[in-house]
Protein backbone atom coordinates (compact mmCIF):
# COMPACT_ATOMS: atom_id res chain seq x y z
CA UNK A 1 0.00 0.00 0.00
CA UNK A 2 2.75 2.61 0.80
CA UNK A 3 6.07 2.13 -1.13
CA UNK A 4 8.98 3.63 0.51
CA UNK A 5 10.90 6.19 -1.83
CA UNK A 6 13.89 3.83 -3.54
CA UNK A 7 17.25 5.34 -2.42
CA UNK A 8 19.81 5.58 -5.65
CA UNK A 9 23.42 4.57 -4.41
CA UNK A 10 25.99 6.26 -6.44
CA UNK A 11 27.40 5.23 -9.54
CA UNK A 12 30.99 5.57 -10.55
CA UNK A 13 31.71 5.12 -14.01
CA UNK A 14 35.86 5.04 -13.29
CA UNK A 15 34.96 2.39 -10.35
CA UNK A 16 32.11 0.44 -11.52
CA UNK A 17 30.47 -1.26 -14.41
CA UNK A 18 26.71 -1.91 -15.03
CA UNK A 19 26.01 -5.64 -15.07
CA UNK A 20 23.36 -7.59 -15.58
CA UNK A 21 23.73 -10.89 -13.57
CA UNK A 22 21.59 -13.86 -15.04
CA UNK A 23 20.86 -17.35 -13.88
CA UNK A 24 21.39 -20.05 -16.52
CA UNK A 25 18.95 -22.48 -14.70
CA UNK A 26 15.90 -20.41 -13.79
CA UNK A 27 16.41 -16.84 -16.50
CA UNK A 28 16.26 -14.20 -13.54
CA UNK A 29 18.20 -11.22 -13.86
CA UNK A 30 19.41 -8.86 -11.28
CA UNK A 31 21.04 -5.47 -12.46
CA UNK A 32 23.34 -3.85 -10.57
CA UNK A 33 27.03 -2.69 -10.80
CA UNK A 34 30.28 -4.72 -10.68
CA UNK A 35 33.47 -2.67 -9.12
CA UNK A 36 36.31 -2.98 -11.72
CA UNK A 37 39.20 -3.63 -9.59
CA UNK A 38 37.61 -6.39 -6.75
CA UNK A 39 35.03 -7.50 -8.36
CA UNK A 40 32.19 -7.05 -5.99
CA UNK A 41 28.59 -6.91 -7.37
CA UNK A 42 26.01 -4.46 -6.01
CA UNK A 43 22.35 -5.51 -6.74
CA UNK A 44 20.43 -2.61 -7.46
CA UNK A 45 17.22 -4.24 -9.08
CA UNK A 46 15.39 -7.06 -10.39
CA UNK A 47 14.79 -7.42 -14.25
CA UNK A 48 11.71 -8.79 -14.75
CA UNK A 49 10.80 -7.15 -18.08
CA UNK A 50 11.84 -4.15 -20.48
CA UNK A 51 10.15 -1.93 -18.73
CA UNK A 52 12.41 -2.55 -15.38
CA UNK A 53 15.47 -2.58 -17.83
CA UNK A 54 14.39 0.74 -18.83
CA UNK A 55 13.99 2.06 -15.67
CA UNK A 56 17.39 0.85 -14.78
CA UNK A 57 18.53 2.81 -17.34
CA UNK A 58 16.92 6.07 -17.25
CA UNK A 59 17.84 6.31 -13.41
CA UNK A 60 21.46 5.84 -13.80
CA UNK A 61 22.15 7.57 -17.41
CA UNK A 62 23.07 4.31 -18.56
CA UNK A 63 22.97 2.93 -22.49
CA UNK A 64 21.98 -0.24 -23.11
CA UNK A 65 25.48 -0.51 -25.04
CA UNK A 66 27.33 -0.40 -21.57
CA UNK A 67 25.87 -3.29 -20.00
CA UNK A 68 27.55 -6.17 -19.57
CA UNK A 69 25.80 -9.85 -18.80
CA UNK A 70 26.87 -12.55 -16.85
CA UNK A 71 25.77 -15.65 -16.43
Amino acid sequence: MFRRKKSKECFDREKQRPVIRASICTGEQVAGFKDIHTGKFTEVTVIRNDRDLQAFLEDYGITAEEIKKEW
